[in-house]
């Protein structure tokens, strides 16, 4: 999970330039869209989950609580900056920083970030994972693109650990304001699909709300939960 400082040398400068390259001209939900209708990348959408129904069957509440499609969009926002915060089981504590903050015209702003996070397939082990971030007001969409190198915020050159394959993620909000839906979907860059990696995601039987949901309400809207035993 190392950073390469530059040394003036060809190789390290050319890194540098590439790395610095890729960030102003990325597009990025062009490229999460690439990469997922690309057969030989391994493609993992969980199916929509309906906050407050979840919150109806499974969960007792501290007080009345109608979760509403801007307080999701809110929390992918928050999440989006302190990833450390909002999943602590991948994130590890204080590990996320980001830069290079700008807006992208109608509301929408990108940015890099980087975080020590835990290996989907060795959860005992841990790498440096390096994103640039772009949020969309309008779709509500989150995109975060996997790079395997970037610069950071003095110039230095970061390199993501190579424990797993470099992964595109998107979170976003559906459904009415009402009756928000919570969708996320993930594409992993590989040769051919990795049943292991798919198998990850799907297998789990997880009646719950999503992790950074449950930390939302407590965090932020200061409401208490419980899980109601099954």
């Amino acid at each position: 999970m190392g950073v390469l400082k530059p040394t003036g040398e060809a190789d390290g400068a050319r890194a540098l330039r590439e790395a610095s390259r890729r960030v102003t001209t990325l597009k990025h939900e062009e490229a999460f869209e690439r990469a997922w209708t690309d057969p030989n990348n391994t493609r993992i959408e969980l199916s929509p989950v309906d906050i407050n129904q979840v919150l109806a069957r499974h969960y007792r509440t501290s007080k009345p609580l109608r979760f509403t499609r801007t307080m999701l969009w809110d929390m992918e926002v928050k999440k989006a900056f302190r990833p450390d915060l909002y999943i602590p089981s991948v994130v590890t504590a204080g590990s996320s920083r980001y830069w290079r903050r700008q807006s992208a015209g109608g509301g929408a702003e990108s940015f890099v970030r980087c975080s020590l996070q835990r290996l989907w397939l060795k959860p005992s082990k841990r790498g440096l994972v390096l994103e640039q971030v772009f949020l969309d007001p309008v779709r509500q969409s989150a995109t975060f693109i996997g790079a395997a190198e970037l610069l950071d915020e003095d110039g230095n050159l970061l390199r993501a650990g190579e424990g797993q394959p470099l992964f595109h993620v998107e979170h976003a909000v559906d459904g009415d304001e009402l009756k928000p839906l919570n969708l996320w979907r993930i594409v992993y860059l590989t040769d051919r699909p990795i049943q292991k990696l798919i198998e990850r995601f799907t297998l789990a039987n997880e009646v719950w709300l999503r992790e950074f949901i449950e930390i939302y309400i407590r965090r932020d809207l200061k409401i208490e939960l419980t899980r109601r035993k099954s």
